[in-house]
């Protein structure tokens, strides 16, 4: 089963490239972020597309920001759009979508910038992903929470910490919230996977960043033991980065083996996660 996610940066926009993209790639699992559109214009805009590749969908979105959504061909069941008790700003923003897919409970999620260290929507970051954290820690075993967490795990995840120095996404209680959350039982798969190689999600726009690859790692796969211990690849998709128009995050892939039929994994142990320490 191959479980993606990607900040889009904007469907409609992005459109010429997604289609293309799940042509190419035939994930099993999609999920996205920062979509900007409604629930009912997601369902006008995309719906046919989708359903003449077999995807079901689950759209959790508003008409100019944010927005989530969760494509599926192996099953879409229990939806369920927000965090249960989460915080907003001041009122609930479209971050969160979950489903059941394949036997994987996946959270396709947004969590919010930060802006500034020391600022409310900062510490509406914070409260947001200690609800996160309650939602995982209180669901089944078998899951996986993907997308863009506007965190840098730690500084390897930047091109040049100094560069940071001051700003959110680096900070110790943005990392130290993103490692409570990783105490539920997640695995950092990606980083597992490449835990010395140079591996960035995210470009700025301007001219010369990516082509420089001075980026940051701030879209994760993040999966519960059962799951990772099924993780056969994992990788940063850096040609949908490239070219005409692109969002300026690349998706996220994970290939998982099969489960036996009624079993959550194979019972071997993932490989150890190391510890764990932008858009709007």
């Amino acid at each position: 089963m191959r479980v993606t996610t990607w900040n889009v940066n904007s469907v409609k926009q992005r459109l010429p490239r997604l289609l293309p993209w799940l042509d190419q790639r035939k994930p099993d699992v999609v999920c996205l972020q920062e979509t900007k559109l409604a629930d009912g214009a997601f369902a006008d805009l995309l719906g046919d597309e989708l359903a003449a590749r077999g995807y079901a969908f689950a759209a959790h979105g508003e008409s100019r920001w944010n927005g989530v959504a969760i494509l599926s061909r192996v099953g879409l069941d229990d939806v369920v759009t927000g965090l249960p008790d989460g915080p907003g700003f001041p009122h609930p923003e479209a971050r969160a979508v979950a489903a059941t897919c394949g036997g994987v409970r996946v959270h396709s999620v947004y969590v919010p910038n930060g802006r500034e260290p020391d600022s409310d929507h900062y510490r509406y970051k914070l409260t947001w992903l200690a609800a996160l954290r309650a939602v995982v820690a209180a669901g089944p075993a078998a899951v996986m929470v993907c997308g863009d967490v506007n965190i840098a795990p730690a500084d390897a995840d930047v091109f040049d910490p100094a560069a940071f120095v001051g700003s959110t996404h680096v900070t110790a209680p943005e990392r130290a919230a993103l490692a409570d959350l990783q105490a539920a039982g997640l695995h950092d798969v990606v980083r597992d996977h490449w835990p010395d190689q140079r591996v960035f999600t995210y470009w700025d726009y301007r001219a010369g960043m990516f082509h420089q690859d001075l980026g940051m790692r701030i879209d994760l796969m993040l999966a519960s033991t059962p799951v990772a211990a099924r993780v056969r690849a994992a990788w940063v998709d850096r040609q949908a980065r490239k070219g005409t128009g692109p969002s300026d995050h690349a998706p996220v892939v994970v290939d998982l083996d099969e489960a036996p039929d009624g079993d959550i994994g194979p019972v071997v142990p993932p490989p150890s996660a190391p510890a764990s320490r932008r858009s709007r």
